[in-house]
């Protein structure tokens, strides 16, 4: 590979040719060694976010239902790599298409390596190929934690595959391709706001609605439960923070002054992000919620992640204080719908992907775009571009209204389907997903403690004081 500049890939441009042939040239001389090297490292940071999703869903959950979370994002990963291969790349980056999706002309990665990606020139399909799978892996993963407490394990991993191929690769198609109707119309979306995240969200809302409350939840005050590990919570944030470098900076698919500029706003938003939402959640409390912070951060980067390579480092602050705040507010909104969606998946991806999709009408700058030496744009209010506007909210109401009415339409089916029912029984809801679809636990130790008091004998020897209180009262031992 060249480290200078490359040879110009002479095939032709949007249409799908052999991907090279490897035996009479060298396809390395086309590409640099340091933008392979920048993606493959991005792609390995993106994975890296979907077990800090699951961390981060499962510190928030109930203890007993807390490895139930972590499983369904690793599962998301093995599900959506086979998908991935198998036709989701070829239905969402084919080099041609119509203007909602792909065709199968990379069915099974079929001519998929050498030739210059639909994504842009600096990495070739195979690269790209990489990079995005991670990407489409991780968006049922966000949308999976509606599951919480209530929710099969079969039917979720059922729809995971069925999700990504209906609804997911459509979005990212008409976002992301040259053939998309999105993309044609001037939609701006560097990284993800809504092919990853109104999309995620709006799914997660879909399936909290069809999968119904919990037992025991209260129109207005949800059910009494803190989240159960605080630790997990602060763990999944790092894992997607540093994750994040990934996600937005290589989005920019090349190492250059883009992919940088990309990561220092991601930062900004995320730093201003977590303290906003601190300081909302520090109002009502007095109380410095790591919790708070936590969700601030993540609001922040979701804010940022549809502009983090179109707008200046100053417009960042704003994009992680108004992310934070309109989040943290929409928390309130599944009271108001009279939804269960435990884990707030809807208010943090989905409002925030919106607000960040607007935004970005506001704030991109055609110089910003153009850092990586070949992206023109008009931008948006600050280059007195108006209608960017209009063209955001289209993207944002098209993904969230396909996203929630499909998976709703999906899971319905699947509800219908002997052995597919959507939700655990009374008896199992009430034992816990980790034991009755896993027959697992998070905490071994812990479930031993809780259910000693059944090993002990309870009989006491006279004046002895000691007791030991489980779930069922006091037993003197």
């Amino acid at each position: 590979m060249s480290a200078g500049v490359s040879e110009v890939y002479n095939g032709t441009a949007g249409v799908a040719d052999a991907g090279g042939d490897s035996l009479t040239e060298d396809l390395n001389i086309y590409y640099s060694n340091g933008d392979f090297a920048w993606i493959m490292t991005s792609s390995a940071l993106v994975l890296l976010m979907v077990p800090g999703v699951g961390f981060f869903y499962s510190g928030l959950a109930r203890r007993k239902s807390a490895l139930s979370l972590i499983y369904l994002s690793l599962a998301s990963i093995s599900v959506v790599g086979f998908q991935w291969f198998f036709w989701g790349y070829s239905l969402t980056f084919s080099h041609t298409g119509s203007a909602y999706i792909g065709d199968l002309s990379n069915f099974g990665l079929k001519d998929v390596l050498g030739q210059p990606s639909v994504g842009g020139t600096k990495v070739p399909d195979i690269l790209f190929c990489l990079y995005q799978g991670m990407f489409a892996a991780i968006t049922p993963a966000l949308a999976i934690g509606a599951a919480a407490d209530r929710g099969r394990m079969l039917p979720a991993i059922v729809f995971i595959f069925i999700w990504t191929t209906i609804v997911y690769d459509p979005i990212a198609y008409w976002t992301w391709n040259a053939n998309g109707w999105s993309f044609k119309m001037g939609g701006l979306d560097f990284a993800g706001g809504t092919p990853v995240h109104i999309s995620s969200g709006a799914a997660a809302l879909a399936y909290a609605l069809m999968l119904g409350k919990r037992t025991g939840y209260s129109k207005v005050h949800g059910l009494p439960y803190r989240p159960h590990n605080v630790t997990h919570v602060v763990l999944g944030t790092v894992f997607l923070w540093v994750g994040w470098f990934g996600f937005n900076g290589g989005s920019a698919l090349a190492a250059n002054l883009r992919a940088v500029m990309a990561c220092v706003v991601t930062h900004i938003a995320a730093c201003t992000g977590g303290f906003t939402w601190m300081l909302l959640d520090y109002r009502l409390e007095k109380k410095w919620s790591t919790v708070g912070f936590c969700s601030g951060v993540i609001a922040g980067l979701v804010a940022i992640t549809p502009a983090a390579g179109y707008v200046p480092p100053w417009s960042a602050v704003i994009f992680g204080i108004v992310g934070g705040i309109v989040c943290n507010f929409a928390t309130k909104l599944k009271f108001l719908l009279g939804i269960d969606e435990a884990l707030d998946v809807f208010a943090e991806h989905a409002i925030g992907g919106v607000a960040g999709n607007l935004m970005t009408g506001l704030f991109a700058a055609d110089y910003i775009a153009h850092l990586d030496g070949a992206t023109v744009i008009p931008g948006g209010w600050v280059n007195h571009n108006y209608v960017q506007l209009g063209y955001q909210l289209a993207d944002s109401v098209a993904g969230f209204s396909y996203s929630f009415g499909v998976t709703c339409v999906i899971l319905f089916l699947l509800n219908l389907i002997p052995g597919l029912s959507l939700r655990v029984s009374a008896d199992e809801e009430e034992l816990g997903l980790d034991d009755g679809q896993l027959g697992e636990f998070a905490y071994d130790y812990v479930e031993l403690t809780r259910q000693l008091s059944h090993a002990i004998p309870t009989s006491t020897a006279p004046g002895s004081s000691h007791s030991l209180k489980g779930e069922s009262g006091e037993k003197h031992v």
